[in-house]
C-alpha cells in the first residue's frame, strides 16, 4: 500500500502546487484478516495543530498514523497549514488544499481528522465548505478553549513588552518548523492564542456551531444540519512515559487546569459531535503518537484508534 501526502506550496503569482509523496506502509495482522478495514469511500485528510507540520526530516506529525491508515486501504493526505495563525486563516489554507485533492483525485468529498487546533480548523472548512466534507473527526480539539491559552493571555497581554518578546520567539520557532516542512506560510502567535482561548472559542462556536454540544461537556449531533458527520476523542493522561520529553512539558501546562485534561486541552473542551471517548491514557502528544511512538505500555495504540475511526466512517458509508 502507499501513503499519499499533500503539502501546500506557495508559488509564483500565488498559485498553489499540489505535491504528493509516497512511502511504503507495512501491513499489520489486521490487514491480512481485513484487507479493506480502513478503505473509506472518501479520502482521509489529516490537519495538524499549533506548532505542527506535515513532516519534518521524514518524521510525521501524525507519527505512523498515515501509513497505518493506508495499509488498510485508505487514501490519506496530510496538509500543511500555518503552525501559528487564526482558525479562519488555517481553515482557508486547508480548504484550498482540499479543493486540490478533489480536483486531482476525482473524489467528491473528504473525511477530515484534525488534532488540537486542527479540530476547529476542520470545523471551519466543514461549516464554510460543507459540500467538500463528509465528516470531521476532532482529536483533542480545542472546541471550548484551552486554559493554557487563557493563562497566556492573562499574563501576556497583547501589545505588552513581554508579549512582544514571546511572540518574536514563538513565531521564529514556528517559521523554522514551517521552513523545515516546506510550507512558507504566515505565522501569527497572537491570533492562535486569541482563537484558542475560551472567549475566542465561544465566539467561534457561535459563528460555526455545527457539531458542537449545546452545553459544556455534552455531546453534539453526529449528523449536523450541514450534512457533515462529527466525531471526537481525547485523553486525560499527563505523565505517561518518562522517556518522552513532551511529558515534562504537559506536566507544567497541566497546572493551568482544574479538571481532567491531556496537558493542553480539557476532556470536556474536546467534545464534538459523537464523543467516542474522552479518557484515553494519552497526553496531548500521545494522541498523535509522539514523540516517535513513545507512549505508555498500558495505553491504547494511537494509530489503531485512527484505524478504528476510519473503519467507523467506512461502515456509515463515508
Amino acid at each position: 500500500m502507499k501513503k499519499n501526502r499533500l503539502c501546500l506550496k506557495t508559488a509564483l503569482a500565488s498559485m498553489l502546487v499540489l505535491v504528493a509523496t509516497s512511502v511504503s506502509a507495512q501491513p499489520t495482522w489486521m490487514d491480512w484478516l481485513f484487507p479493506n478495514y480502513t478503505r473509506t469511500q472518501h479520502p482521509i485528510v489529516l490537519i495538524h495543530g499549533m506548532f505542527g507540520f506535515d513532516d519534518v526530516l521524514g518524521v510525521d506529525y501524525f507519527y505512523q498514523v498515515g501509513e497505518s491508515l493506508a495499509s488498510g486501504g485508505a487514501e490519506v493526505y496530510t496538509l500543511q497549514v500555518s503552525a501559528l495563525n487564526s482558525t479562519e486563516v488555517r481553515g482557508e489554507q486547508a480548504a484550498q488544499q482540499i479543493q486540490d485533492i478533489l480536483a486531482a483525485t476525482g473524489a467528491s468529498k473528504v473525511n477530515i481528522i484534525g488534532h488540537s487546533h486542527g479540530g476547529p480548523t476542520a470545523r471551519y472548512v466543514a461549516s464554510v465548505y460543507p459540500g467538500m466534507v463528509a465528516s470531521v473527526s476532532s482529536v483533542a480539539g480545542v472546541n471550548w478553549g484551552s486554559s493554557v491559552a487563557d493563562v497566556y493571555r492573562q499574563y501576556l497581554e497583547e501589545g505588552s513588552a513581554a508579549n512582544s518578546f514571546v511572540v518574536a520567539i514563538g513565531e521564529a520557532f514556528a517559521t523554522m518548523i514551517d521552513w523545515a516542512s516546506g510550507g512558507g506560510l504566515p505565522q501569527d502567535l497572537n491570533a492562535s492564542i486569541n482563537d484558542l482561548s475560551t472567549a475566542g472559542s465561544v465566539a467561534f462556536n457561535a459563528q460555526y456551531p455545527e457539531g458542537m454540544p449545546t452545553t459544556y461537556c455534552g455531546s453534539g449531533a453526529e449528523l449536523a444540519s450541514n450534512g457533515v458527520r462529527y466525531y471526537s476523542w481525547s485523553g486525560t493522561g499527563i505523565y505517561t512515559n518518562g522517556l518522552d520529553p513532551f511529558d515534562y512539558l504537559v506536566l507544567a501546562t497541566s497546572a493551568a487546569f482544574s479538571e481532567p485534561n491531556d496537558g493542553l486541552v480539557s476532556a470536556c473542551s474536546s467534545h464534538l459531535g459523537h464523543v467516542i471517548r474522552d479518557d484515553y491514557y494519552h497526553n496531548h502528544f500521545d494522541e498523535v503518537n509522539q514523540a516517535l511512538g513513545t507512549i505508555s505500555s498500558l495505553a491504547a495504540d494511537p494509530p489503531t484508534l485512527y484505524r478504528q475511526q476510519a473503519n467507523r466512517l467506512k461502515n456509515v458509508g463515508l
